[in-house]
């Protein structure tokens, strides 16, 4: 369930950053962690990309709130999707 959940709101984030008319660089750097979640997805027991993953998303979350906000809630709701998965 929370996978499902997890798929949805990387669908959601990549709807953000093709209609929010996110600058190339912030895209770029968008696509990446969601191509780096994805990665998480395909290979849940590498504990080490575990704590890679969660530093990427609050860098970006920091990096994201003043310009993309509603990036932003969604890289948090990511966040609470992954906690409650246990990563």
């Amino acid at each position: 369930m929370p996978e499902n959940q997890l798929r949805k709101e990387l669908e959601r984030l990549r709807s953000e950053v093709t209609s929010a008319g996110t600058d190339p660089e912030s895209a770029q750097r968008l696509q990446a962690l969601i191509t780096e979640i994805e990665v998480k997805l395909a290979h849940p027991d590498d504990a080490d990309q575990h704590h890679n993953l969660v530093s990427d998303i609050k860098e970006a979350i920091t990096h994201f709130e003043t310009e993309h906000p509603r990036a932003t809630g969604i890289l948090n709701d990511i966040m609470v999707t992954l906690s409650n998965m246990g990563i």
